[in-house]
């Protein structure tokens, strides 16, 4: 069970977390994340969970876009172009941190965990990427709704692990 988040999570995430970490243990898996609208909340849960904390290998808080191409290589055409929240964003941001990481799984999240300021770009507008090393990267374009901050950060976690467990259970790469 989740300790210091522990009174602030629901049941099924802790649930979902416990699943996730002990299936990353049990095939030896190192997991990264690369953050931005969750502001390191996927890298303090992977750690907080008492026996399976190993399996977390480092984590990536690029909140602005600077961060992002100085931590993570994200090229600054791809910012400039499509933006922080965009799918090559996110991927650029799991595949940067798996290159700067000696893990096997990073998991990226870019978006607004609230108001979008782009007319374009409606609110609770999130996009996922996940990298695993020898396995193309996938990506998960999620449109939360103006549910506010935290509600959409709690389904950010949702997804992230998700898309970590869906890579864990990929053919490992020969």
């Amino acid at each position: 069970m989740a300790e210091a988040l522990e009174p602030a999570l629901p049941g099924w995430l802790d649930d979902l977390t416990q699943e996730v970490l002990e299936e990353a243990c049990r095939l030896e898996l190192k997991l990264a994340t690369a953050e931005s609208c969750t502001g390191g909340l996927l890298a303090s849960l992977l750690t907080d969970v008492p026996g399976c904390s190993h399996a977390f290998e480092r984590g990536f808080v690029t909140y602005t876009e600077e961060s992002k191409r100085e931590l993570l290589a994200v090229p600054a055409e791809v910012l400039e172009t499509d933006g922080a929240v965009s799918e090559r964003c996110a991927r650029a941001m799991a595949e940067g941190a798996l290159a700067n990481s000696r893990a096997d799984i990073a998991v990226a999240v870019t978006g607004f965990a609230d108001e979008s300021t782009d007319p374009d770009k409606p609110h609770g507008l999130v996009h996922f990427a996940a990298a695993r090393r020898g396995v193309p990267t996938v990506h998960r374009r999620e449109e939360f709704g103006p549910r506010g901050r935290a509600a959409v950060r709690l389904e950010c976690l949702r997804v992230g692990l998700e898309l970590a467990r869906t890579l864990m259970r990929a053919p490992a790469p020969a």
